[in-house]
């Protein structure tokens, strides 16, 4: 059955709203598990659970820019290189740019509309580019497969022995699919976090707050980073400046998963990597996140 806006508008001020989800294996009170590391050496500091696996929804996606800089670090293409969008990344569902079949973007806002806006038909549109591309042809059926295939061949050379990747973007498979869900632990996402720390480049999409990208019909798109901790101004974390010491990665959402986050932040040159996966709420994700990049700052630099 279908709500009417005007109905869920009253609902909403009544207080009536669906409650959320209830808890599972993969979504808990506070989280699934936890952890909290020196960026540089992998020191932990922190710890909770952290080899139960969960499902870390778009948190996925960091996999995802991984390869696809790293093809451009091997000279592949670059980030003014149009990708065009497939049939298959058309139909996928939001969060989303919009891309209709033959409409093209620059690699580089297709990167940062699944860093910032978290787009799943970006993710996808990159995915079959990167496949394509090595393969030094046009896209074809399967490239999306032949894509995830590499993400857990890499994901085994980062040591990520209990993640198993299924999409480029983390978004669940349909009611009764056969098809499993993305899956890692906190300690195995920790070392995915580390390799990508290394690569100054990836700041400039991770720690975005606004941006305005163009999209497949050449109409600018503004987003606004789902980071919390980064862009609201009672969540962050700043230094004796005034400037915020959080600057990525990602976060992610699903009823089935519950609320995820990969945190980074710096303060005199020390970094910290906090992961919180499967929360039962953001506001709970949220919560301990910053409050174990706070204590992980403050252990770093005593």
């Amino acid at each position: 059955m279908k709500i009417s806006g005007f109905v869920l508008g009253v609902a909403m001020a009544w207080g009536t709203v669906a409650a959320p989800p209830p808890e599972t294996e993969f979504r808990k009170t506070p989280y699934v598990g936890a952890i909290a590391v020196d960026a540089q050496t992998g020191r932990v500091l922190f710890e909770r659970n952290a080899d139960v696996v969960a499902r870390p929804a778009s948190v996925t996606k960091l996999m995802t820019l991984l390869l696809v800089l790293e093809d451009m670090h091997a000279m592949k293409y670059d980030p003014t290189t149009r990708v065009t969008a497939s049939v298959r990344c058309s139909q996928e569902k939001p969060s989303v740019v919009g891309l209709r079949p033959g409409q093209s973007m620059t690699v580089d806002d297709l990167l940062l509309s699944i860093m910032v806006k978290s787009a799943n038909d970006a993710a996808v549109a990159l995915a079959e580019h990167s496949t394509a591309r090595n393969a030094g042809r046009e896209i074809q059926p399967g490239d999306l497969q032949a894509f995830v295939v590499r993400m857990n061949n890499r994901a085994k050379q980062l040591g990520m022995a209990h993640t198993h990747y299924e999409t480029p973007n983390g978004y669940p498979p349909k009611p009764g699919s056969k098809r499993p869900f993305d899956t890692s632990t906190a300690r195995d996402l920790v070392k995915l976090a580390r390799k990508l720390v290394t690569m100054p480049e990836v700041f400039r999409f991770t720690k975005t707050k606004i941006c305005t990208v163009t999209d497949g019909a050449g109409k600018p798109l503004k987003f606004v980073n789902h980071n919390n901790i980064l862009v609201k101004d009672k969540k962050k974390i700043l230094n004796e400046k005034g400037d915020s010491e959080v600057d990525g990665l990602k976060t992610g959402y699903i009823d089935a998963g519950g609320s995820s986050i990969i945190l980074t932040g710096s303060r005199n040159g020390k970094r910290a990597i906090v992961i919180v996966l499967g929360s039962q709420s953001s506001k709970l994700r949220d919560e301990h996140a910053r409050q174990l990049m706070v204590d992980a700052l403050a252990t770093l630099n005593r």
